[in-house]
């Protein structure tokens, strides 16, 4: 997952927290913005803009989608890794955080080619 991640334009791992597993994030230094967070079984993402949106992954997988802590409220879901979600919903999961973080960046510091779709 840490290398699907790191592939995306403009990713790179932070780890602001001094954990075993870094955040990655996308976006000029102080200024870059999270979009995945990774753990060793599983990965938080932005997963919809508002709580309803996201409550899609806790009704279509109630054993491997939770609410994030602290940043639960905003849309933020922790996904299993290997667990009952397929790994391409999970790669599908993580390309869409990262969009929707990369696209609330200011245009200056979208990176090249963010917004072209994964061949």
């Amino acid at each position: 997952m840490l290398a699907h991640c790191l592939a995306k334009p403009g990713a790179w791992p932070d780890n602001p927290w001094d954990h075993e597993y870094p955040v990655v994030k996308v976006g000029d230094g102080e200024r870059g913005k999270i979009f995945a967070f990774l753990g060793a079984d599983h990965v938080g993402i932005k997963a919809g803009p508002t709580r309803e949106v996201a409550d899609e992954w806790l009704h279509r997988h109630p054993d491997d989608a939770t609410v994030m802590p602290y940043i639960g409220r905003s849309g933020w879901n922790n996904l299993a890794l290997g667990g009952g979600i397929p790994d391409d919903e999970l790669i599908e999961a993580v390309d869409a955080s990262y969009l929707a973080v990369v696209s609330k960046l200011p245009k200056s510091q979208r990176p090249a080619g963010w917004d072209q779709p994964v061949t």
